[in-house]
């Protein structure tokens, strides 16, 4: 899926050296590094000053910005300068990363060994030492194939800090009453660099009224007409729900100011049916497909949450409730012993939403109306969502909160979405997560998660745990789904 309202990373690379030990080590292992990073990943920046002392530094920091370079790898060809390497970090400006070459050869330990793997201990504590972070991979230590895999996987985080560093959230109306589990502090957002912009109900109100007769309308219908095909089943709201389209696109360009990545919570009830005569559903999920995920009930860090898979996972992603367990006669029936895991029903639930996820992301889709919603209101206004059961396959189920008292913490699950027909409504699918029961209990609840979850159509736990570590969670806030046998502290130690 073409995705936008994401940035373009430009990667640079470094190589530093101890003046002790032999520069062409250091270019020469760069060089290779890149070779290989090259043939896997495509463009980098090679930069050819190597950086020896703090000279060598401003003159390799010029060439890397005047490439235009908004991500840095300090790479420690050998073991490398302790203060000029750090400084490349403190003053290059964007997300840094260090990584360290290995040993090649037996023969190479007399002459040509670099030492670098006892260098990145030094890196990391002048990194300390001058209050400094840097992306340092898992094991941040290997050969030109390996250090080109941890580029490509810095890639993808500095992807998120860049982004996050240049986003705005526009928010509509205040959370709703019953829906206070969506009501937190933003100023984790400030933390993390992202502006936020708060707004009345009644201004966008204003706003989509003054575009009732935009001259565009005509041709959003159409294109909503080729995306429903078959199920466009209510084809009298369409035209309400691209005057609504456009309203928010507008409203994002206008508003976005001096941010280049905007994303949406909006508000969906309990007075937009009846004001608005329709639910936003459908048109959440055409932006959501166009990189602008749109969360609902005001939830700011559930948007945010949609983004940040975004941009690890490139591709459109949704935001469910973690809404219901799976009947015992369809998990006996189609569930238990079907799969290469021997889900247990505690590992299962359904994922659920009106109708927000793309048809992309949908085996089969329908214009329908809001069923939970018609139960106190006319159908007629509550027309707009978009159903249809979620493709099978791999899933991530994740979040990053900001707790009543203003902590950042974040969970990782990752599952799948069984090829089970879920026989309900909204946007639905029934959801396989190892040891979910537990983690439901001991996590979502132990750690007062609210329902709605983010999620990624693939499997990116390992780069959103990375993610959440660099841009500032907590390690202990970094949740997931502990394997059987590894018990959580609030676990009974007698079940």
């Amino acid at each position: 899926m073409n995705m936008g309202n994401m940035p373009v990373v430009k990667m640079g690379i470094i190589a530093v050296s101890r003046d002790c030990f032999p520069m062409s080590l250091s270019i020469e292992r760069r060089k290779t590094v890149v070779k290989e990073y090259t043939a896997k990943y495509g463009e980098i920046f090679e930069c050819e000053t190597t950086v020896e002392n703090e000279v060598d530094m401003r003159k390799a920091l010029a060439e890397v910005k005047a490439a235009g370079c908004n991500a840095l790898v300090v790479y420690l060809g050998n073991f490398g300068p302790e203060s000029s390497e750090i400084l490349l970090v403190k003053e290059f400006g964007g997300p840094c990363m260090l990584a360290a070459a290995a040993e090649e050869a037996t023969g190479g330990l007399c002459n040509d060994r670099g030492d670098a793997y006892c260098g990145m201990l030094n890196a990391s504590y002048n990194l300390y030492l001058r209050n400094l972070k840097a992306y340092i991979p898992e094991y941040p230590v290997g050969d030109p194939a390996e250090v080109a895999d941890m580029m490509h996987d810095f890639e993808t985080i500095a992807r998120v800090r860049i982004a996050l560093s240049d986003l705005k959230i526009i928010s509509f109306g205040p959370r709703p009453q019953d829906f206070l589990a969506c009501n937190a502090p933003i100023k984790q957002l400030y933390n993390l660099g992202i502006e936020i912009e708060e707004n009345s109900e009644l201004d966008l109100f204003e706003s989509f009224n003054n575009h009732a007769d935009d001259p565009r309308i005509a041709d959003t219908v159409k294109d909503m007409e080729n995306e429903l095909g078959a199920g466009n089943k209510k084809p009298e709201v369409l035209a309400k729900l691209a005057q609504y389209e456009l309203t928010l696109i507008d409203w994002v360009e206008a508003h976005k100011g001096s941010r280049s990545y905007t994303i949406i919570a909006g508000k969906c009830w309990p007075a937009f049916q009846t004001q608005f005569k329709f639910v936003p559903c459908y048109v959440n999920s055409r932006l959501a497909s166009r990189g602008i995920p749109v969360s609902c009930e005001v939830d700011i860090y559930g948007a945010l949450s949609e983004y940040i898979g975004q941009l690890v996972s490139q591709d459109a992603v949704t935001l469910l409730d973690i809404n219901n367990s799976v009947p015992r006669d369809m998990y006996e029936e189609e569930i238990k012993g079907k799969f290469d895991y021997p889900y247990d029903i505690k590992d299962t639930f359904m994922g659920f939403h009106c109708g927000n996820t793309c048809t992309a992301k949908l085996s089969f889709h329908e214009m329908k109306y809001q069923k939970i919603m018609a139960r106190t209101l006319p159908i007629e206004v509550t027309n707009g969502t978009l159903e249809g059961d979620l493709i099978p396959g791999h899933a991530t189920v994740y979040r990053i909160q900001s707790t009543s008292d203003a902590k950042l913490r974040a969970y990782v699950a990752e599952g799948e979405i069984l090829p089970v027909a879920t026989r309900s409504f909204g946007s639905i699918g029934v959801f396989a997560i190892p040891e979910m029961g537990r983690f439901y209990r001991h996590v979502l609840i132990e750690k007062n998660y609210p329902h709605h979850a983010a999620i990624t159509f693939h499997h990116n736990g390992r780069l959103l745990y990375e993610v959440f570590k660099f841009i500032g969670v907590e390690l202990d806030e970094i949740n997931y789904n502990q394997p059987k046998g590894v018990r959580y502290p609030s676990e009974n130690p007698f079940n």
